[in-house]
């Protein structure tokens, strides 16, 4: 990795992402979803349809087309909206490793949503990644 933005270096060395429990669902659903009894992490709407985050029994039960079956990551690291370049070194990082990064950023922590058969090799490429930026 050449020079990395000052700011960007700390959040690299202490990425220190977490696989949470549970395999997550890319689903769509109507504007008319019962979102409280679906229980999405993440909800988006787009001018196709709405697009939820949830766990996956929870859209299988629901009848709800599941576009992607993912793993969730969680880079434990403290980040900020305002901060530049971290979403684009992981996707990077993960893109060179051949795993697909649907990145979610929240006040607190940026989340990956990555295929769940790749959840292993998402964290050691994330593993790596970390390793580089700290110079070992």
């Amino acid at each position: 990795m050449n020079r990395l933005p000052s700011a960007l270096a700390p959040l690299l060395r202490t990425l220190n992402p977490q696989r949470q429990p549970g395999v997550y669902a890319f689903a769509s659903a109507a504007e008319s979803a019962d979102l409280v009894a679906l229980r999405p992490l993440a909800t988006f709407r787009e001018s196709e349809g709405l697009t939820l985050i949830l766990e996956e029994a929870r859209a299988l039960a629901a009848g709800l087309p599941v576009h992607l079956r993912a793993a969730w990551l969680t880079l434990t690291v403290p980040s900020g909206l305002y901060d530049v370049g971290l979403t684009a070194a992981v996707a990077g990082a993960l893109a060179d490793a051949g795993i697909a990064c649907n990145a979610v950023a929240a006040v607190h922590h940026d989340h990956l949503f990555v295929p769940v058969e790749q959840a292993d090799a998402a964290l050691a490429a994330l593993d790596a990644l970390q390793r580089a930026a700290s110079g070992t």
